[in-house]
């Protein structure tokens, strides 16, 4: 799952950043709005941390702006304002949760774990196909029942095809949900997660369900009734 932390604090936002990807996520950071929005230009995010005194400016202005505009990605503001009047603005101007510095990381993983529970536009929590259920929220996946063990990365990519069910993922979009910008990226990374979440599959009984298609990407066949 990936994340965009838009906070000038750099320290901060390292710090963030370095928690969370122990819980699982994958993080780019953005220390200015124009950052962000270029962020955005070039990728996906599943949800966004956000601090409103941005030194280019009112990140409650942004977020109001960006949802008008129809990004609708899940937000949780992060910020030093804690007077009641400016967690109402927050909430008014967009935002899913809102909470105030300093903050424990876990208790910011638990609140970006609960606001991608919630409904309306977002995804289901649990997603299946056939026998595969994946929940997106515990980052965890069953094959009839019984627990799938796999690294983030795995998860991140088993999410992926799923989502796509019967569909061509291309290398570059699989590297682009799998990785931060700041990652390093080896030239078989990707092969390497492929691979290993295969051999998972296969293992469980989900024999020839990842299929390889050569000189374009990857696809999770539909599951046979």
């Amino acid at each position: 799952m990936r994340l965009l932390i838009i906070e000038d604090n750099e320290r901060l936002a390292g710090l963030i950043a370095n928690g969370l990807d122990r819980q699982g996520y994958s993080c780019d950071r953005a220390t200015a709005l124009a950052e962000a929005d270029d962020c955005f230009a070039s990728a996906d995010y599943d949800a966004i941390i956000l601090d409103l005194g941005m030194p280019d400016g009112d990140g409650l202005k942004w977020l109001a702006s960006a949802r008008r505009n129809g990004r609708m990605v899940p937000a949780l503001i992060l910020t030093a304002r804690g007077a009641l009047g400016d967690r109402i603005a927050g909430l008014d101007a967009g935002a899913d949760d809102y909470l105030v510095k300093p903050a424990e990381i876990d208790e910011i993983a638990a609140r970006l774990r609960a606001l991608l529970r919630r409904p309306g536009n977002r995804a289901p929590t649990v997603m299946t196909s056939g026998a595969i259920a994946f929940d997106t929220a515990s980052r965890s996946a069953t094959i009839k029942g019984a627990s799938l063990e796999l690294s983030r990365r795995e998860a991140d990519l088993l999410e992926l095809l799923m989502r796509r069910e019967g569909s061509v993922i291309q290398r570059g979009v699989i590297e682009e949900a799998l990785y931060s910008f700041n990652d390093p990226v080896t030239p078989n990374a990707i092969e390497a997660v492929i691979s290993r979440l295969r051999r998972k599959l296969e293992e469980n009984g989900q024999v020839g369900r990842l299929h390889t298609v050569r000189g374009v990407g990857y696809m999770l066949a539909v599951a046979s009734a």
